[in-house]
């Protein structure tokens, strides 16, 4: 199986429930960061994990919920 550097993940915003796409770069296991909602422009904060077949599973949460 070959890793896959760049996945496009599903995302729904934890504010307006709208989904949207996100690209990850799964060359990188842990990431967080902060990106704004494509429909409703409030920040997300995005919590990515990618598995050891380089599969990104994408959390969105509140920005004040980041945790």
């Amino acid at each position: 199986m070959t890793k896959r550097e760049l996945e496009t993940c599903p995302v729904q915003c934890p504010y307006c429930w709208e989904s949207f796409a996100v690209v990850v770069d799964c060359s990188v296991p842990s990431q967080r960061y902060i990106e704004d909602c494509e429909v409703c422009c409030r920040p997300i904060t995005l919590i990515i994990h990618v598995d050891e077949n380089g599969e990104a599973l994408v959390e969105a949460r509140h920005e004040d919920d980041a945790g």
